[in-house]
């Protein structure tokens, strides 16, 4: 089995600022886990556990997937509940590209039998996972909350292999598929 997922990968500037919006993160006394910037991206479509067999008919339907590169702008830091959030996220500006490409990538993947996310599609790159609340938290998040992290450019899709250890996931690309010019 292969545990997958289908996302579009950021710029080194952009995962340096979000690094550096991490750092700060880090003076607040609530307990987080950081997710490493060098793996920060935008799930498009996570795939779960799929059988080694079928990798190469989600390839082919993902090669199928069109689009346009398109500009990115990862924004200020936010989170999933404004009083008490468990994820700790910088929202995305991008014209709603990123969605579409996320429609697109679902519709491919659709007749393969991975079933369409119920909830609506909204981009964004997790910073931290929330463990232990404290709301110290708030007030560096409402600091951060202006800080845009950058604007990069997106020009291709990749299917990643994730693998769970002790120290974090370890991601392997095993497929990218590019997008057409601007």
């Amino acid at each position: 089995m292969v545990r997958a997922f289908v996302a579009i990968e950021l710029s080194d500037e952009v995962r340096e600022s979000l690094r550096a919006a991490q750092d700060r993160l880090r003076m607040s006394t609530a307990r987080l886990s950081l997710v490493n910037p060098a793996l920060a991206h935008i799930t498009l479509k996570f795939l779960g556990e799929v059988e080694q067999e079928r990798i190469g008919a989600v390839e082919d339907a993902l090669r199928g997937v069109k689009g346009r590169a398109y500009p990115l702008t990862v924004g200020g830091v936010g989170g999933n509940n404004p009083g008490r959030p468990r994820v700790v996220w910088c929202a995305v500006d991008d014209g709603g590209e990123t969605a579409r490409l996320a429609d697109r990538v679902e519709k491919a993947l659709g007749p393969l039998g991975f079933p369409r996310e119920k909830r609506a599609f909204t981009p964004h790159v997790t910073l931290a996972r929330v463990k232990e609340f404290d709301p110290s938290l708030l007030e560096l998040v409402q600091e951060l909350a202006a800080t845009g992290m950058g604007t990069c450019t997106i020009d291709r899709i990749v299917l990643k292999e994730s693998t769970l250890t002790p120290t974090g996931p370890v991601y392997e690309t095993l497929l990218e598929v590019p997008l057409g010019e601007e």
